[in-house]
């Protein structure tokens, strides 16, 4: 597992401790959790869950066959 330093000010500092401990983990698990949020390359569960959830929603085909956009002025 790798490690990593930070500086941070006093102030920074304080409201990353006050962070930590209002979400009751360490500073250390705190800001790799904001590294695992911030760098994933999919989407979580609970954003690939709300596909299809509107059922008012056009379907991708249904937005596919809809009319092309308006021709442009030449500039």
């Amino acid at each position: 597992m790798g490690q990593v330093t930070i500086y941070l000010d006093n102030e920074h500092e304080q409201r990353l401790k006050r962070a930590a401990r209002s979400a009751g983990i360490p500073v250390s698990r705190y800001v790799a959790r904001l590294i695992e949020e911030n760098t994933r390359t999919v989407w979580p569960d609970s954003v690939r869950t709300l596909a299809g959830q509107w059922q008012d929603f056009p379907s991708a085909e249904e937005l596919r066959d809809t009319p092309p956009d308006s021709r442009r002025e030449t500039l």
